[in-house]
């Protein structure tokens, strides 16, 4: 006689928790997604859909869908580096049918793999419900969460997706090594004037560092000084902020004026760090509950993504067979932890001898250009699908192999 599918509980309404809840209820396992907040709006909250992602959407039919959302696309990424430009990355010379970074602001993105998860009858979104501890059995098994409100919601699995300060890893003790990070980000958005130029860039100089992200009408903008400096730079003032932003992108200078108060800046506290256990019996940790990743590249929303696939991948097949999944579960940090150390190991790199030692340099300093590198990359435009692939691609690429057990019935 067949077991009944095996029910679980995903904690955060985020990039990973969506794509999980999407790809179990897909495979006919009973998901419920657990969101704190009641709606999806976020202010600057990473907005980047890599290739990688925007193929796992072709494989499940929907990527038609997802890019008629509102968005940008970003086929090349450019650094303006000591006053000179150069070229590092060319998406479009990627072996994918999606050559380029969609720029969807998350709400968008969210919105839409809620609306996908919807579709299948074993999906269950409930907004305004935040859990707060996990749940354990006579066995100290997790068996499901207890919520805000004081109930408790009872699950065969839950998954922590609830992001880099996780109540529930840190409830069920699992262990976390930091990683340090030189640097913390003043977010804000700038109005773009009609007829400039689209770019999508990093301003490099000494002792300062903007990135200015073009979102079509306007630039959201990242302003990065050293870790804990944020009391420092409001201290010095608006108006020093704005002779900040003048001095690294002089065509902003108009647009620079509209920052009139600090309740425009939205502060980024930067982490590097990951699990070193992802799992007890119980729950699986995954997305920036596992790994908190830095801003380097935009890849935290696609890293996440992925990790929802190998869970789905690995998982739901024997959770809609009823089956216990908890000797499965090590299996889905064997599946992701090397991708996540690798793509840790360059972000760490790039702070360490990049960021940080350009932010530890005197404001003003002379930079004698671009370094050797990435004057090599803007010289032989060939060698740009490099970097485009560790970005766009990242390392050890998922597919979608979680069965759909619906098919052609939705």
């Amino acid at each position: 006689m067949a077991q009944s599918p095996r029910k679980v509980v995903i904690v955060g309404g985020g990039p990973a928790g969506m794509m999980a809840g999407l790809l179990f209820a897909r495979a006919g396992v009973p998901v419920t997604v657990l969101e704190k907040h009641g709606d999806f709006l976020r202010d600057f909250r990473g907005d980047t859909v890599h290739p990688s992602t925007l193929d796992l959407f072709c494989e499940l039919g929907l990527v038609d869908a997802l890019l008629a959302r509102r968005h940008d696309r970003v086929e090349r990424l450019a650094g303006k580096i000591g006053g000179q430009i150069v070229h590092i990355a060319d998406f479009r010379r990627l072996p994918v049918a999606n050559r380029f970074i969609a720029l969807m602001p998350q709400w968008e993105f969210l919105d839409f793999v809620a609306g996908a998860a919807k579709r299948y009858p074993t999906f269950t979104l409930k907004m305004n419900a935040e859990a707060t501890a996990p749940l354990f059995d006579a066995a100290g098994r997790v068996s499901g969460v207890a919520l805000a409100d004081g109930g408790e919601m009872p699950a065969d699995l839950v998954i922590a997706a609830d992001g880099r300060r996780s109540v529930l890893r840190e409830a069920a003790a699992l262990p976390l090594v930091d990683l340090g990070a030189p640097m913390d980000i003043f977010w804000f958005s700038l109005p773009k004037l009609p007829g400039q130029e689209n770019a999508t860039m990093g301003v490099f100089d000494a002792g300062r560092i903007m990135v200015q992200i073009d979102r079509g009408d306007y630039w959201q903008c990242a302003f990065v000084f050293p870790k804990g400096g944020a009391d420092a730079v409001r201290g010095r003032g608006l108006e020093a902020l704005r002779a900040d932003i003048v001095t690294l992108a002089p065509d902003l200078a108009p647009a620079a004026a509209t920052v009139t108060d600090w309740d425009q800046v939205k502060l980024l506290s930067v982490t590097l760090d990951r699990l070193t256990r992802w799992h007890r019996p119980g729950l699986l940790a995954i997305g920036d509950a596992a790994h908190a990743m830095s801003p380097i590249g935009g890849v935290g929303i696609n890293l996440a993504v992925q990790d929802a696939v190998a869970a789905a991948n690995i998982l739901a097949g024997p959770m809609a067979a009823g089956a216990n999944v908890d000797p499965l579960l090590a299996r889905v940090q064997a599946r992701r932890m090397f991708p996540t150390r690798v793509i840790q190991r360059i972000q760490k790199l790039a702070q360490d001898r990049i960021i940080g030692s350009l932010l530890a340099m005197e404001a003003g300093a002379r930079l004698d250009g671009a370094p050797w590198a990435a004057r090599m990359l803007d010289r032989c435009p060939v060698l740009q699908a490099i970097p485009a692939r560790v970005v766009g691609l990242g390392v050890r690429r998922e597919h979608i192999r979680s069965p759909d057990a619906f098919g052609d019935e939705l």
